[in-house]
């Protein structure tokens, strides 16, 4: 009989050392995809070693993409403009923006979420309800 559980937990590791490790057949990038059994979107956590950058500029048919700096700095591409950018910064990038992205001096980690562009019907305050459950840490 197959446990079905209502998530998945998965430990990559800390993100900064993937640069340093292979998964799933790459160095510095982790695809959740099939670990996860996401349906809804595509999330890769990524770590850039100081200097390196994408070797190709890129483009999607359906997808946008969210890149969430999460260590570094670097240079974001993004249809024809570079721009600066550092932990903290969030990248959305529509489907047909050519993009790439390189770290500066020093490693860059982030995770970037694709899902196809406009498939968002509701969202948190649409979507959400609160059961009468409590946690541990609720009184």
């Amino acid at each position: 009989m197959k446990n079905e559980k209502n998530f998945t937990l998965k430990n990559i590791g800390l993100l900064h050392e993937l640069k340093n490790r292979e998964l799933q057949g790459r160095s510095g990038k982790y695809f959740a995809k099939e670990d996860l059994g996401l349906t809804g979107s595509e999330v890769s956590i990524n770590c850039m070693p100081a200097g390196q950058g994408t070797p190709f500029v890129h483009v999607h048919k359906k997808n946008e993409e969210l890149y969430i700096i999460t260590h570094g700095k670097g240079i974001f591409f993004a249809d024809g403009e570079e721009f600066p950018i550092q932990e903290g910064s969030l990248i959305r990038v529509a489907p047909k923006c050519e993009r790439a992205i390189k770290a500066s001096n020093e490693d860059l980690c982030f995770i970037c979420i694709q899902s196809e562009a406009s498939s968002l019907t509701q969202f948190t305050k649409d979507d959400a309800s609160i059961p009468d459950t409590k946690t541990s840490w609720m009184k």
